[in-house]
């Protein structure tokens, strides 16, 4: 990605997002969609690097001093959010769909 992805939320123009689909409605599904599937590769890339710390008997010292777990979790909670991300693909033109009902595919 060329922009840096903002971590907070910022007002955007509704227009703006309706346009590549002509409709704010598939706009929305097209993020929400998106959304969906980075937040699902980051939970299964986390829960992987997690189960490498996880072991029969942790005891709550135990659990509380794993510095590289502690790390591990704070990088990603400063990522940017699944939607941030979905939303910054859409408007640089990232995104691929189609709309099903239609025979036309739309690369955006």
């Amino acid at each position: 990605m060329d922009k840096k992805i903002p971590n907070n939320t910022i007002t955007r123009d509704i227009k703006n997002i309706a346009e590549p689909t002509g409709n704010i409605y598939e706009s929305v599904v097209v993020l929400y969609k998106r959304a969906n599937q980075i937040a699902a590769a980051e939970k299964k890339e986390l829960t992987k690097k997690l189960e490498d710390f996880k072991s029969e008997r942790d005891t709550m010292d135990e659990v509380f001093e794993n510095n590289e777990q502690i790390q591990i979790s704070r990088y990603y909670e400063q990522k940017p959010k699944p939607d941030l991300v979905a939303i910054a693909e859409f408007e640089n033109g990232e995104l691929f769909y189609r709309v099903a009902d239609h025979e036309d595919s739309r690369e955006k």
